[in-house]
């Protein structure tokens, strides 16, 4: 007599939490969270930090004026007076300090895929030792008067296309660019350019020079104005519009070469593309505001950590998240030690390091 065949149980336990865990994972800390909804609440949590920076320091405005400034606009602001401070003083540097900081962070996620690690950062690729190089020259040889309009900037943007150019030539082949030549060709060309910058410090018998110097070394937005923010805001804007085009190479890009490669794309000629993107962008910014370091180091492990590794909703996420953390470091800056305002650069460092530390220990964590 046959016996019936035994029925499977109706409803076997799923492991413990794996799958919902795994997805929450793959998609970050914020789960499926629409992208569209986070950026709208960072430009709200943007917008909110920005009035309250135009009105704090010396002289404190309250946000109602502040909105009132803004809303009767620029043109024909007065010369004396509230209208003064907001528009000639503190808007130029508030947006000077997103413009910075949405930059470093954009070129931190392009340098992290660019190399395929997330502790590298845009200074990575030597930008910052040219422009710091390029930025010394002009103060030691034309004096601390270079310092106070375009001259500084310029000579600070020529080093780091220099020695972006340098950098390319030696780490690209006929294969392309590789990301271990470009990481090694980096650093030595970083060093070598630090030295270049330390031996004319030391060279200078100005100790004002000197002080000029090192501050601009550790990075500040005291010199924002209107003209030096029309003139870098063309460059970044021309290499941010790139990187909708971007997006699916770099999701590729991240997966390794020979993933890459089976899927349809370059990765020699990908990384060149990506590598002039990321060079613009850091050495425009670095231009204007110094080496302010951290940013690009941090923000887009933070943007990881929070959306998950795609890059349509990293990219969005780490711009608005770097223009935030910059704009929070300057003000403070301006506001710890009234009258005396700290560089910048101290302060992303003081925030940067615990910030980064929790990454570390969280993918350790992951892993």
């Amino acid at each position: 007599m046959e016996h019936p065949a035994e029925l499977p149980d109706a409803d076997p336990p799923a492991p413990p939490a794996a799958r919902p865990e795994t997805r929450r994972r793959a998609s970050g800390l914020l789960g499926n969270v629409p992208t569209a909804v986070v950026v709208i609440a960072l430009l709200a949590v943007i917008a909110v930090t920005a009035v309250l920076a135009v009105g704090v320091g010396a002289v404190v405005i309250p946000p109602d004026q502040v909105l009132s400034a803004v809303g009767r606009g620029i043109d024909g602001a007065a010369t004396t007076g509230d209208d003064f401070i907001i528009w000639q003083l503190r808007v130029p540097r508030v947006l000077e300090a997103l413009l910075v900081g949405a930059g470093l962070a954009v070129a931190g996620v392009l340098v992290q895929v660019l190399v395929g690690n997330p502790i590298a950062d845009p200074f990575t690729l030597g930008l910052s030792s040219g422009a710091s190089l390029g930025a010394v020259t002009v103060i030691t040889t034309l004096g601390i008067g270079a310092a106070a309009g375009l001259t500084l900037p310029l000579g600070a943007f020529t080093g780091a296309a220099a020695a972006g150019t340098v950098v390319f030539l030696c780490a690209t082949s006929l294969a392309g660019l590789s990301a271990s030549r470009l990481v090694m060709v980096g650093i030595a060309v970083g060093h070598l350019l630090s030295g270049i910058t330390s031996f004319l410090i030391l060279r200078t018998g100005d100790g004002e020079a000197t002080q000029q110097v090192m501050y601009w070394l550790l990075g500040s937005l005291s010199g924002a104005n209107w003209e030096l923010l029309r003139i870098a805001t063309v460059p970044v804007a021309a290499t941010l519009a790139t990187l909708p085009f971007l997006v699916r190479r770099l999701d590729l890009l991240a997966l390794g070469d020979t993933t890459a490669a089976a899927l349809g794309i370059h990765p020699g000629r990908t990384r060149v593309g990506v590598f002039m993107v990321a060079a613009v962008l850091t050495g425009t910014v670095v231009a204007i505001s110094g080496t302010i370091g951290f940013v690009g180091l941090v923000v887009p492990n933070l943007a990881r950590m929070l959306v998950g590794g795609l890059h349509r909703r990293i990219l969005p996420v780490a711009l608005l998240l770097g223009a935030l953390l910059m704009l929070l470091a300057d003000t403070g800056a301006r506001m710890l030690l009234s009258p005396t305002e700290l560089p910048v650069g101290i302060l992303t460092a003081v925030i940067g390091v615990p910030a980064f530390v929790l990454v570390v220990r969280r993918a350790g964590r992951a892993r």
